[in-house]
């Protein structure tokens, strides 16, 4: 989430060592959806390839 706690900043896959104290697990579909609506994948843990979205 970002500083507000409101908006996401990144989806990150679980385990990701990028995630900071904010982050919460989400369901994978709506993953998928925040990633198809423009949320930006982490570049490290990268969770679009791992959800099968190609760039």
């Amino acid at each position: 989430m970002g500083l507000g706690g409101r908006d996401p900043v990144y989806v990150h896959v679980g385990g990701c060592h990028m995630a900071g104290k904010r982050s919460r697990g989400v369901e994978r579909d709506q993953a998928l959806q925040a990633v198809t609506e423009g949320v930006d994948a982490c570049p490290h843990c990268r969770p679009d390839t791992e959800l099968g979205i190609l760039e």
